[in-house]
């Protein structure tokens, strides 16, 4: 059995279609890269799994059961965390009140807060600062230090990227590979091709709200990635 499948999900806000049709298998394990330009539908398509926006309950299927008209506190529940595009942190919370409050749901787990301190050391630092004090990629160590507190099965990181200098990139990247060898499934959205297949076993491709291509991250034609992304 798959840990997430989806079948012809599609998506609307309102009367506008976000997604059509997308199809996904996702094993227990695997870490899935998500690629797309801007307007791809990629922050969608990872709200909608994490029960941000809703669908059709047989659409969206976690470890053999549909979920897509759950609430977001009902999916975290299951083991779904996303570490949203943005961050979003509580801006009147230290440090370690948002990370606590990533634990609310009371999920058992390997993750803690002497866990989160040891993959993030400069957070233990830091932990009596408001959380939007710190540097931004401080700020997104804050964000996964969150989801991971819920203990999740399957981690959503939507842009981690974003807004961060190369070297902070190369930081935040290389503690996922601490985070998978704990088990956790990761789904990984990025505009950025490279870093995403670099840290990625298979990935799709989103276009205009569709899948235009899916293939391993290893040994692929570039140039049919390049055609997908920008749809040429």
């Amino acid at each position: 059995m798959s840990l997430l499948q989806i079948r012809g999900l599609r998506v609307f806000y309102g009367d506008f279609q976000a997604l059509f049709d997308i199809g996904m298998t996702i094993e227990e394990g695997e870490t899935i890269a998500v690629i797309g330009a801007n307007g791809a539908g990629k922050t969608t398509f990872m709200r909608t799994v994490a029960g941000a926006l809703s669908c059709d309950p047989a659409m969206v299927e976690f470890d053999g059961h549909p979920i897509g008209a759950l609430t977001a506190h009902e999916i975290v529940r299951l083991g779904i965390a996303l570490v949203p595009e943005g961050r979003k942190l509580f801006p009147s919370l230290t440090v370690e009140e948002n990370l606590r409050l990533g634990a609310y749901c009371g999920r058992p787990g390997a993750w803690n807060l002497a866990r989160v301190y040891d993959l993030f050391p400069v957070l233990a630092e830091r932990r009596a600062q408001p959380a939007t004090s710190l540097s931004g990629g401080q700020q997104q160590m804050v964000a996964i230090g969150r989801a991971l507190m819920s203990n999740p099965r399957l981690l959503l990181c939507d842009e981690l990227s974003l807004g961060l200098a190369p070297v902070i990139i190369r930081e935040i990247y290389g503690r996922l590979g601490a985070i998978a060898a704990e088990g956790t499934t990761l789904i990984i959205v990025e505009q950025d091709i490279s870093r995403a297949l670099e840290a990625s076993t298979r990935f799709y491709c989103f276009q205009e709200g569709r899948v235009a291509l899916t293939a391993p991250s290893r040994g692929f034609d570039r140039d049919a990635v390049s055609r997908a992304y920008f749809g040429i």
